[in-house]
């Protein structure tokens, strides 16, 4: 712990970004009559992958198999499932589909209904991993930083310099009060919060004045 304008400014040892799905996403496609419909989820716990995997079954109750893998933040639960295909083609590929993207926190599915002809393994390999591709496509990838929140106080005279500056700063305003002075609540990458609070305090000449008033994981545009 450091301590900048008099302000105790907590450290993030080591920076963890997650990497996860925006949301829920479906889509399918067809390989030698047999239809294969992937979708993925963000999910933080073995509990909720499961509860997907079941919702899954029920919007598709009569599909032949519901191939699944999952892998979540804490680094060592992943799993993954044939359910019924020969081992290793199905869950397997999935799950190293989720690895090479960087995604955590993500459950995929691939729901398979036979269409008659066999695929051979390396047909429902590359099938499947071609499942769990298109679910998080469909889904959408989104990255979350360790942000450090910050209320800054400055006066009117500094607000449209300070504003200026942090429009290039790994930053966004969630909320700004005018008052007397003006109040901005600041989520800033935290890694870059102590450098960017000297910044503001060199900038103004010392006028400014912030506290660390928590941290969060959230989404950067920029």
């Amino acid at each position: 712990m450091s301590r900048k304008n008099n302000v105790e400014i907590q450290a993030w040892p080591d920076e963890h970004i997650l990497r996860t799905v925006a949301g829920t996403g479906e889509d399918r496609f067809e390989e030698k009559k047999s239809v294969f419909i992937g979708a993925a989820a963000p999910v933080s716990t073995e509990e909720e992958a499961a509860a997907f995997v079941a919702l899954r079954r029920k919007a598709y109750p009569d599909a032949r198999h519901h191939v699944w893998a999952y892998i979540l933040s804490d680094g060592r639960s992943a799993r993954y499932s044939d359910d019924g295909e020969p081992q290793g083609t199905g869950g397997l590929p999935m799950l190293e589909v989720l690895k090479k993207s960087g995604v955590e926190n993500t459950v995929a599915v691939v729901t398979r209904y036979f269409g008659g002809i066999l695929l051979g393994t390396g047909g429902l390999t590359r099938a499947y991993a071609k499942g769990a591709q298109v679910a998080l496509a469909a889904a959408g990838i989104v990255t979350y930083y360790p942000l450090s929140v910050y209320e800054i106080r400055c006066d009117y005279g500094d607000y449209q310099k300070i504003q200026k500056e942090l429009s290039s700063a790994p930053c966004r305003i969630d909320r700004s009060d005018f008052g007397e002075d003006i109040s901005l609540i600041l989520e800033i990458r935290s890694r870059e919060a102590e450098k960017w609070m000297r910044f503001l305090t060199d900038l103004t000449g010392g006028r400014v004045s912030f506290r660390q008033t928590g941290e969060k994981f959230g989404l950067l545009e920029k």
